[in-house]
């Protein structure tokens, strides 16, 4: 773990217990773990690169990739090939697939799991991908397991650092943003 430099994750049964809801309109709703995101706020704000790679698409997960601080050219949708998509993650950021700690669930997530130099899956994560896996969380998807992921990975280097005077780096909606500087919260 001392030698993990950046997370990459997918999101359906990782962020996710794994459900989502169609809406009308065909996007796509999903329910996120606080303490998860909190977690990679918080990578994010200690200098950790971060990178959303997954099958899935939709104008949610972009909103919530930007709230979490992870820059749009980091997120990868419609992602079939993960390896690929990690490589260039890897590539834009400047470090070594060793150096990646990726977090998946399914069957698509193994070839990323395997090329990572930490690969994790959640408790609840297929038994191939489980046996993939160079760490079993002891977390379900959705329910902390990124959590314990980030925490032990940066507290192990020293870096689990939250200062409540500095504002998240999140890219949030322009609407959201008035809000926040409207009722005076701690938001950029």
């Amino acid at each position: 773990m001392e030698d993990i430099k950046a997370f990459a994750f997918d999101v359906d049964g990782v962020f996710t217990d794994g459900l989502v809801l169609a809406m009308p309109d065909g996007d796509l709703l999903r329910q996120f773990n606080s303490k998860d995101c909190f977690a990679v706020r918080t990578a994010v704000d200690n200098g950790f690169p971060c990178a959303i790679i997954t099958g899935g698409v939709s104008q949610s997960l972009l909103h919530r990739a930007r709230s979490l601080g992870i820059p749009d050219e980091q997120l990868y949708m419609m992602s079939k090939n993960k390896v690929t998509d990690l490589l260039h993650f890897c590539q834009r950021i400047g470090v070594e697939p060793s150096q990646v700690a990726f977090v998946g669930d399914d069957i698509p997530d193994i070839p990323a799991i395997e090329a990572a130099g930490l690969g994790v899956c959640p408790s609840d994560a297929v038994a191939e991908v489980r046996s993939a896996a160079d760490l079993v969380s002891q977390y379900p998807g959705g329910r902390g397991c990124v959590r314990d992921l980030v925490e032990h990975v940066l507290k192990s280097q020293n870096r689990w650092i939250f200062d409540p005077e500095n504002p998240w780096k999140g890219n949030h909606p322009d609407h959201i943003t008035r809000f926040a500087q409207f009722t005076g919260k701690n938001v950029v």
